[in-house]
């Protein structure tokens, strides 16, 4: 039976980034839609296109975690798990 800890970190994962991304949208694409420089649907594109290509893109939070800030012993599935819970709660409270 696989472990349910990454069970629920993968599933966390996915909330995380839907919620992340409902939660962001609006702020990036609001001036542009309110000032009628750009259309809704274009304005979505452009913004679901150009997260996705700065999320491929750049690891730089990923290495400078890497590099010392964290010690690697102490990041558990919990510690994770945690983690994304404290993130999904802030973006839902926020």
């Amino acid at each position: 039976m696989p472990d349910l800890t990454l069970l629920f970190i993968a599933l966390g994962a996915l909330a995380f980034n839907f919620i992340t991304g409902f939660h962001d949208a609006a702020n990036a694409i609001a001036t542009s839609v309110l000032t009628r420089a750009l259309s809704i649907p274009l304005a979505i594109l452009m913004a679901a296109g150009l997260n996705l290509a700065g999320g491929l893109a750049h690891q730089a939070v990923a290495r400078t975690i890497g590099k010392g800030i964290v010690k690697p012993e102490f990041i558990t599935p919990q510690i994770i798990l945690a983690g994304l819970l404290g993130a999904i709660f802030w973006n839902l409270f926020t």
